[in-house]
């Protein structure tokens, strides 16, 4: 018989465009802002987008030592420093942790990218020549090529020498990673994992890709009113980078050395639609079907739901397919329940925004407040619940339903809840 262990959140590291730290990520959700600008890492002229979520970001301002830089991809650096923040937030002592009883659970959507990208351009000499030169092969080479690097830098950090694993399963790695650490603790396998996601895909070969696809916004003299959910002029999602790791625990190991708790997490769950690589069926029913999963196995009915932290990319067929997801789970209650898009402010940074949509779910349980979905002006009238739209919201909220969706059908839901406030 499964073991009744419940799991919390203690301690949250953010690292999103419009500034470091939860503190400022929350700030600007709540100031309903956005982070959105024209690219500055390269020239992006010659591509269809041009706007990105781009974080400020000095790595040895953030305690990263040379090694250390020369050797991590920017999202493994990200994903340490979050971790490092999300543990110090916590208060955990880690050395007071046995720790084959810490684990590590890590998404990302394209992992090392931006590394891979820079040092092929150095090989192949800019594309001068078809010739690979290895004589310029970086020693680092393998990290950049392997993924799991990435988690095994977090496990380093936190000294955890339980499971440790990397999640990529596209634009829901980041929400699977936690669903996955908040299995192995349910299990009993662990008390204690660092899990979330990160992603730097603000790079030319990735923004080639989505320009191909012409599903990244052409609004380029309007970056900061680029990323339009839910809106009739809205023509793609705004590309974008950045972190959240979370400290996650057995909630009566939390309680036992009285860690202050976010929340917490009380059902998760995943499915695929097996429809296309990109597309996605008008009527939701494989998100649907996520959402009443993760519901049941909170002990909740459609109506406890107080706040929906949509996907909402941006995309005419997202929108569309989310809206119908959500009606079709959450019933009549679908009309009466507030819903928005961090996506408007921040971007969408592929695998790491499920973690940052957690993040953003987190704090407003911690601070009964819903960030808005910015830049909607014109809803879309096949859109029609209540999206909250450019100010952010005072609410009572008990319980918090986030969702994701990715390329390739994968469809995630989790229920977070005030501590303490889970159902008998």
């Amino acid at each position: 018989m499964k073991p009744n262990r419940r799991v919390v959140i203690t301690g949250i590291g953010v690292r999103a465009p419009g500034g470091g730290g939860a503190k400022n990520f929350w700030n600007l959700l709540t100031a309903g802002r956005t982070a959105t600008r024209r690219i500055s890492f390269f020239d992006a002229g010659p591509f269809r987008s041009q706007v990105a979520g781009e974080v400020d970001f000095d790595a040895q301002a953030e305690g990263l030592t040379p090694r250390q830089i020369r050797r991590m991809d920017r999202a493994a650096q990200f994903a340490v420093v979050c971790t490092r923040d999300a543990v110090e937030d916590s208060g955990l002592e880690l050395d007071r942790v046995e720790p084959h009883r810490i684990g590590v659970s890590l998404g990302s959507a394209v992992a090392a990218a931006t590394s891979l990208e820079a040092e092929y351009l150095v090989l192949f000499d800019s594309g001068r020549t078809r010739e690979m030169d290895t004589r310029h092969l970086t020693p680092h080479m393998f990290d950049h090529m392997v993924p799991s690097v990435m988690a095994a830098e977090v496990a380093w950090t936190v000294g955890a020498e339980g499971p440790v694993t990397m999640v990529s399963d596209g634009c829901t790695s980041g929400l699977d990673a936690i669903g996955h650490a908040l299995h192995l603790i349910e299990d009993g396998v662990v008390d204690v994992m660092a899990a979330g996601a990160t992603d730097t895909p603000i790079s030319p070969i990735v923004l080639a890709c989505f320009d191909a696809i012409k599903a990244t916004t052409s609004y380029n003299d309007e970056p900061a009113t680029a990323s339009r959910p839910f809106d009739r002029s809205r023509n793609g999602f705004v590309l974008a980078e950045g972190c959240a790791m979370f400290v996650l625990e057995e909630y009566e190991h939390a309680r036992r050395r009285n860690a202050e708790i976010y929340a917490e997490v009380t059902g998760y769950a995943t499915r695929l639609n097996a429809f296309h690589m990109t597309g996605l069926k008008p009527d939701g029913r494989e998100m649907a079907e996520a959402i009443r999963t993760a519901l049941a196995q909170s002990r909740l009915d459609p109506s406890d739901v107080d706040y929906v932290n949509a996907h909402g990319s941006g995309t005419r067929q997202n929108d569309l397919h989310e809206t119908a997801a959500v009606k079709a789970s959450l019933g009549e209650h679908a009309r009466r329940v507030p819903i928005s898009s961090i996506k408007s402010m921040v971007g969408h940074s592929l695998g790491a925004i499920g973690s940052i949509e957690v993040a953003a779910c987190a704090l407003a349980l911690r601070y009964s407040v819903i960030p808005p979905t910015a830049n909607l002006r014109l809803p879309d009238p096949q859109c029609d619940l209540d999206y909250v739209p450019r100010v952010a919201r005072e609410a009572t909220l008990d319980t918090v339903l986030t969702i994701g969706s990715g390329f390739g059908g994968f469809q995630s839901a989790m229920v977070l809840r005030q501590p303490g406030g889970r159902a008998a």
